[in-house]
């Protein structure tokens, strides 16, 4: 059965996307630890990160940095922390979340409440500034 990602990326279910190329998506999280929280997905289903063949990870990760310089643009943050858990969803992510501080990485801090207004103009800011930097990939 597909995972809630497989079917974002299929497009049955909508997502505030961020970036994309053919191999990897990346989304707001809807549940988000802070404005900008974002997803970075592999297109294909795979459970754990760590099943990823080498060179998959790799780019990836690398896919994930873009995404990263992005996002610091378009969000004000001081850096931006890296999580994979992966127990919530059995499709492979990784979480990119703008942080001032540590504990801005705490998943059990409750969860922002976001308009899809406010969703939108942050998926779309991340977007220009991802689009314009990366027009080679």
């Amino acid at each position: 059965m597909a995972t809630i990602f497989s079917k974002i990326v299929a497009g049955e279910i909508p997502s505030y996307k961020v970036a994309e190329n053919d191999c990897f998506y990346a989304f707001l999280d809807i549940n988000p630890l802070v404005k900008g929280h974002t997803l970075v997905i592999p297109k294909h289903e795979v459970d754990y990160i760590f099943d990823l063949e080498d060179e998959e990870l790799a780019a990836m990760h690398l896919f994930a940095k873009s995404v990263a310089k992005a996002i610091e643009k378009a969000v004000p943050c001081k850096r931006i922390g890296v999580a994979v858990m992966g127990l919530e969803v059995p499709h492979a992510h990784i979480h990119l979340i703008p942080i001032n501080k540590e504990s801005d990485m705490i998943i059990s801090n409750p969860k922002q409440k976001l308009s899809d207004e406010e969703f939108s103009k942050i998926s779309e800011s991340i977007k220009s500034v991802w689009e314009a930097e990366n027009r080679h990939i």
